[in-house]
């Protein structure tokens, strides 16, 4: 993937600035989705942000005052169409956990409510749609977690829109706020690895939502209405800044 200089990204930020556009952003209140949304109003490329979920999220610094927030119930989808439409960028962090909702709920939230969103949201006119996967996703895979984000990753190809940006990190690097313990040795061991191998096993949240800002603001590879990033190329793109 070739990864713009420092300036040149300048010049892109600033030039899509310019189009004053608007986006949406699934699974704000996860640890990508927080560095997400924090990212895009420091870089203050869009005129409208706009966080749909299923509740409120609780924004009192002065940096996300500018936010709106759409509060859907993800059963009943089609009736909030209308929180879908008119934004031209979408970014998808939403996810679950097969501990926290089961193996049905883990497969609803994951694949099921995010290719809904995704349809509605081509619907209402959104035309670049990012999504956040995980390394090694594979609809044919036997591990349910890889083959139910290989699946949405593949659904969502169908739906059409102009440019299509699937991110694949590797294990998630973050302050986590919910204690999951398993999950904090993991980080704690890969954050040693990293030193040697920064872009091999893991990659922090923060170069993940900067990777999908930059993103954005860059020219969709040519001919290809669907670009794959791999764990390195998160790297390499989060981190310009």
């Amino acid at each position: 993937m070739a990864v713009p200089k420092p300036e040149e990204l300048k010049k892109l930020r600033e030039s899509f600035q310019a189009k004053k556009q608007a986006c949406f952003i699934l699974g704000a209140s996860g640890e990508t989705g927080k560095e997400l949304l924090a990212e895009i109003l420091r870089q203050k490329i869009f005129s409208t942000v706009t966080l749909i979920g299923r509740r409120k999220l609780d924004l009192e610094e002065p940096l996300y005052s500018s936010v709106k927030q759409e509060v859907v119930d993800f059963e009943k989808l089609d009736e909030f169409a209308a929180a879908f439409q008119g934004h031209e960028v979408g970014f998808c962090c939403m996810g679950t956990t097969r501990s926290k909702a089961g193996a049905a709920g883990f497969v609803r939230v994951d694949r099921d409510y995010v290719l809904h969103s995704a349809e509605l949201a081509k619907a209402g006119g959104c035309r670049h749609f990012v999504l956040q996967s995980t390394k090694g996703a594979d609809a044919s895979s036997s591990f349910l977690y890889l083959r139910v984000k290989g699946e949405v990753e593949s659904r969502i190809k169908t739906v059409g829109f102009d440019r299509y940006s699937i991110f694949r990190p590797a294990v998630l690097l973050c302050d986590r706020q919910e204690s999951r313990p398993a999950e904090w040795v993991t980080r704690k061991v890969l954050g040693a690895v990293a030193y040697v191998c920064p872009t091999l096993y893991s990659i922090p949240t923060v170069t993940v939502g900067r990777a999908m800002v930059n993103n954005v603001v860059m020219p969709g590879r040519d001919n290809q209405k669907v670009e794959i990033l791999e764990n390195a190329d998160i790297h390499a793109l989060g981190n310009i800044k």
